[in-house]
C-alpha cells in the first residue's frame, strides 16, 4: 500500500504561516535560554560506548570536531558513527537501541513524538540555517532558473517527509507554485548531482558540501533558497535520544551533551570545519573554502525550534499542537 503524504496543503494558513516565521526570525535569535552543558555528576558511565547516527554532511560537523579534539575520550566516552541517508532513519535505530544518539532533522524528531511512534529527548541544537545552505538546483539550460518553473517537475530530496520537503513546499507555496503537480523522488545527497547529469529528475535540493562540489563541477542553476523567506534561519537538526535511554543512563547522556556542545562551539573556527570536511565528507580543499555555511547553536532554544512544530501544523505534518519544550532534556542536578 502507498505511503499517505504526510503533508497536506493548507494554502489558507501560509500567509500567516510567513508572517509569524518572518517575525520569529527577527526576534530571541539571540537568547540564550534553554539547556546549558550538563554539570558534571560523580560516579561512573553505565555505558561508555555509543553508537551514533549522523549524515556525512556539513551540519554534523560537531561531532567530528568533538571526536577530534578529544572531547568524548575526556568524557570516558567511546564514540562510534554510523552514516544514515536521512535524520528518518534515526528513529527505528534509537529505538531499538541500535543507535544511542543520532544527529537528524527537527521535522522527522517532531513527527515521531507526536505520532507516539517514539518518545524522544533533544539533547543539543546542533545546525541551523543560513542563506545558501539549502539549494534548489536545476541542469545548466534545462530551462529552470526560478521557482515557478518547478510547477509540475520532479524534484530530488534525500528522504520525504522531513526538513527538506518541508521546506521546499513552504518555499514553492510562497513562490505561488500548485504543489499538487510537484513530484518528490528519495534520492541520497552524494547521488543528487549524477542524477541531475542523467536527467533521472528535473531539480534537486542540495545541502553542503553537494551544493558547492555541483557549482564547481557541475554548473548547476540555482534555482531557490529554501533557506530564505518563511524559513529564514529556521533550525535545521539537533542530537537527540531515546527518552527511554535517557532515564537509563543519565551520566552517559549528560557526558555526551558536554562534549558535543564543545564541538558546536568549535565549529565557529571555519578552518577547523573546513579541514574536517575534506576527511568525513571527501571534499577537496579548494570545495571546503567555498562552502557556505550555517551556524552550530550552542543551546536549545524552546522559541526558535517551536517554529519547525508550528509550521509542521500548517503543512498537516502535526495534526495538533506539540510543545517542543517538553521534549529538551534537562540535566540532573546529581
Amino acid at each position: 500500500m502507498p505511503r499517505a503524504p504526510l503533508f497536506r496543503r493548507t494554502r489558507s494558513l501560509l500567509a500567516l504561516s510567513v508572517s509569524a516565521l518572518t517575525l520569529a526570525a527577527g526576534c530571541g535569535m539571540l537568547s540564550w535560554e534553554g539547556s546549558q552543558s550538563a554539570p558534571v555528576m560523580p560516579g561512573p558511565l553505565k555505558r561508555a560506548k555509543v553508537t551514533v547516527g549522523v549524515l556525512p554532511i556539513v551540519d554534523a560537523a560537531a561531532v567530528h570536531m568533538a571526536i577530534k579534539k578529544g572531547y568524548f575520550k575526556a568524557e570516558g566516552l567511546e564514540v562510534e558513527l554510523k552514516n544514515l541517508a536521512g535524520g528518518a532513519a534515526a528513529i527505528p535505530g534509537m529505538a531499538n537501541g541500535e543507535l544511542q544518539f543520532a544527529f537528524g532533522n527537527y521535522v522527522s524528531f517532531f513527527a515521531a513524538q507526536s505520532k507516539k511512534v517514539l518518545d524522544i529527548t533533544l539533547i543539543a541544537d546542533g545546525y541551523q540555517a543560513r542563506p545558501h545552505v539549502f539549494m534548489i538546483v536545476a541542469a545548466r539550460g534545462s530551462g529552470i532558473a526560478r521557482p515557478q518553473d518547478l510547477a509540475g517537475k520532479k524534484i530530488a530530496i534525500n528522504t520525504k517527509n522531513n526538513i527538506v520537503e518541508l521546506t521546499t513546499r513552504a518555499t514553492l507555496e510562497a513562490a505561488g507554485v500548485d504543489m499538487k503537480t510537484v513530484t518528490f523522488v528519495e534520492v541520497p545527497f552524494p547521488d543528487m548531482r549524477t542524477g541531475l547529469e542523467r536527467k533521472n529528475f528535473d531539480a534537486a535540493f542540495m545541502v553542503e558540501p553537494f551544493i558547492t562540489q555541483a557549482e564547481r563541477l557541475a554548473g548547476v542553476t540555482a534555482v531557490a533558497d529554501p533557506a530564505s523567506g518563511p524559513t529564514n534561519e529556521i533550525p535545521i537538526a539537533g542530537w537527540a535520544a531515546s527518552a527511554k535511554f535517557t532515564k537509563e543512563n543519565p551520566r552517559t547522556v549528560a557526558a555526551f551533551q558536554r562534549a558535543i556542545v564543545k564541538g558546536q562551539r568549535d565549529c565557529a573556527n571555519r578552518t577547523d570545519v573546513e579541514d574536517l570536511v575534506t576527511a568525513y565528507a571527501n571534499v577537496e580543499r579548494q570545495t571546503a573554502s567555498l562552502l557556505h555555511l550555517g551556524t552550530w547553536p550552542l543551546t536549545l532554544e524552546p522559541a526558535r525550534l517551536q517554529r519547525v512544530a508550528d509550521l509542521m501544523k500548517t503543512y498537516g505534518v502535526l495534526t495538533g499542537p506539540l510543545d517542543v519544550k517538553a521534549m529538551i532534556y534537562t540535566a540532573p542536578s546529581s
